[in-house]
């Protein structure tokens, strides 16, 4: 498991809750890290759709789920 102080949100989520983690840590909206995600893997020359999405289940697995009983 990673231990970036990023973690997948329990309650921003859609699939595994990445975006919504990521959203949560830098304090931004989670519509914005999903617009983010999709400029890059869409616009943006040299990156292409199945790179992020290949990267997007392995932050899915590898990131710990956000543990709110304590917050």
């Amino acid at each position: 498991m990673l231990n970036i102080g990023i973690y997948r949100s329990r309650k921003n989520k859609m699939i595994f809750g990445v975006c919504g983690g990521i959203a949560e840590h830098f304090d931004v909206k989670p519509m914005w890290v999903r617009l983010g995600t999709i400029v890059l893997a869409i616009v943006i020359p040299g990156v292409s759709v199945w790179p992020m999405v290949a990267l997007y289940i392995a932050l899915g697995l590898a990131l710990p789920q956000r543990d709110d009983t304590y917050i």
